[in-house]
């Protein structure tokens, strides 16, 4: 079932990497393209829709294996030790973020201080990482899945809460390409377990678009950074002012006569 799956996330990006909307396939397999949205967001395929899918894209089914194949043996995270090697080296970290966002050894060396001798020293370190492949002419091979994330609670992460949290919320959130939004309220555990997966989408999202743009060229691309969270937590001037429980006078079991 995530093999399958899998394949149609593959030929879904390969469709929108051509121009090729949910209509034109809707016209292809002859229905609604309400149905097709639905069963590619359902991701519920018969080999014969699939193969007629592939043949619009221009594809072969043994093509979205091979994808499939290459982007399962990537690496969606890092260990502790890894991470914590990064973060400690700031130049390191910066050239790090500088290819996940699909910036070349050229454009790191004109737009940062930092030498291409110092360059190639840093990446050497990426490659013994397992963080990417140093291959000839300084080109750079990113060996981190499309959903590549950061630890949770890992170095990185607390690198962020500890020294970014304060400069990434110094912004007004008001150009039209940021938003921000404080929502209080009370859920139950499964409206809770809902939202959560809604969030774990919308990552997925900023994902599968951050790959996709890589393809333009620096210029009209923007670093952004996505921050997702939702906790159980009361603002601690509130709890400070919750009524604290009487204690308990009765008797305990353990002092009834029989």
């Amino acid at each position: 079932m995530a093999t399958s799956a899998g394949l149609v996330d593959v030929l879904k990006r390969e469709l929108r990497s051509r121009g090729i909307t949910y209509a034109q396939v809707a016209r292809k397999l002859d229905l609604s393209e309400a149905s097709v949205k639905r069963m590619f967001s359902r991701k519920d395929f018969s080999l014969k829709r699939l193969d007629q899918v592939c043949q619009l894209a221009g594809s072969e089914f043994s093509d979205l294996a091979r994808v499939l194949y290459q982007e399962e043996s990537q690496i969606s995270q890092l260990t502790p030790v890894q991470e914590k090697e990064i973060v400690t080296n700031r130049k390191l970290f910066l050239v790090a973020v500088c290819v996940l966002n699909h910036i070349g050894f050229d454009q790191i060396t004109s737009i940062y201080d930092v030498s291409k001798a110092e360059c190639i020293q840093l990446l050497a370190r990426l490659d013994r990482l397992g963080f990417i492949q140093l291959q000839p002419n300084n080109r750079i091979k990113l060996l981190v899945s499309r959903n590549f994330a950061w630890l949770p609670d890992g170095p990185i992460q607390r690198f962020f809460n500890q020294q970014a949290h304060t400069e990434y919320f110094r912004s007004r959130f008001d150009r039209p390409d940021e938003f921000m939004v404080v929502v209080n309220g009370m859920l139950s555990k499964n409206s809770s377990a809902a939202v959560v997966t809604r969030l774990k989408r919308a990552a997925r999202e900023f994902s599968e678009l951050h790959n996709e743009d890589a393809r333009l060229p620096l210029t009209e691309r923007s670093a952004m950074s996505l921050l997702v969270a939702i906790r159980h937590w009361e603002l601690a001037a509130f709890a400070e002012l919750r009524r604290r429980k009487p204690p308990q006078y009765g008797i305990h079991s353990s002092d009834r006569k029989t």
